[in-house]
């Protein structure tokens, strides 16, 4: 067992519980949503055709809610974090989601931003997994886009 995931491994603890860090606004253009139905070949009306998105209850073009998931990374690379120096860390891994849930849609044009609260910390030999409860949220907007609980590992020397 690494040391240095020990000590990150109980830094980590202390913030279990704690208020959410929140990270920077990002603006949804219809250019990205295009990208990313090209990418995902998902070319769904609602995403890509404001004329016809129009006409529905959504007023207007969404993302697609796997793009949003998508955005986690770049999303929660603003917000901050009061962990000390981290000694040791090799690579830090996506390990996967215990539970995602779309909320409500993204309009095209609106901005979004993350927040992070640690839910849960474990130490596994040299890595450390950490599930944080993440919430997307719409600018203007009462209720969130998309919550979920996400897990990243820290791998340690």
């Amino acid at each position: 067992m690494s040391e240095n995931a020990e000590k990150a491994a109980e830094a980590m603890k202390e913030k279990i519980g704690g208020e959410p860090a929140v990270g920077e606004w990002f603006l949804i253009d219809q250019e990205r949503v295009n990208a990313f139905a090209d990418a995902t070949i998902d070319h769904q009306f609602i995403h890509i055709d404001p004329e016809r998105a129009a006409e529905t209850p959504f007023g207007g073009p969404i993302a697609h809610g796997f793009l949003t998931l998508s955005l986690l990374t770049h999303l929660s690379e603003s917000i901050p974090s009061d962990l000390p120096k981290l000694d040791g860390i090799l690579m830090g891994v996506n390990y996967g989601l215990n539970k995602v849930r779309f909320v409500s849609p993204v309009p095209v044009g609106s901005r979004v931003r993350a927040t992070a609260t640690t839910a849960e910390v474990t130490l596994k030999g040299n890595s450390v997994d950490q599930i944080r409860n993440m919430t997307v949220e719409v600018e203007g907007s009462e209720k969130p886009a998309l919550v979920a609980e996400w897990i990243g590992r820290m791998v340690f020397a």
